[in-house]
């Protein structure tokens, strides 16, 4: 099981590097706690509007201690560029 997302609108972009998402698309999330530490994260898109077959990435995010979580869902109101290449 994992969480579903449909009715998008036409156009978005999935990724910085432009990769297109039409309102055909059904975005599934599966986020899974492998350890204390760690998350496994496989997002599948499949959407016959705009690839030829579903496609699927694995994503590891790590626990970062003592640090304030980036937003990064919107370029409206975007706050956190100027975090990006802090080290």
């Amino acid at each position: 099981m994992g969480v579903k997302t449909t009715r998008f609108r036409d156009g978005l972009w999935l990724d910085m590097g432009g990769s297109r998402l039409a309102e055909a698309a059904k975005v599934t999330e599966r986020i899974r706690r492998a350890n204390y530490g760690t998350l496994d994260i496989q997002v599948t898109v499949d959407d016959s509007k705009a690839y030829t077959k579903p496609w699927t990435v694995q994503m590891n995010q790590s626990i970062v201690l003592d640090t304030d979580l980036l937003q990064g869902v919107c370029l409206e109101n975007e706050k956190d560029v100027a975090h990006f290449n802090e080290k």
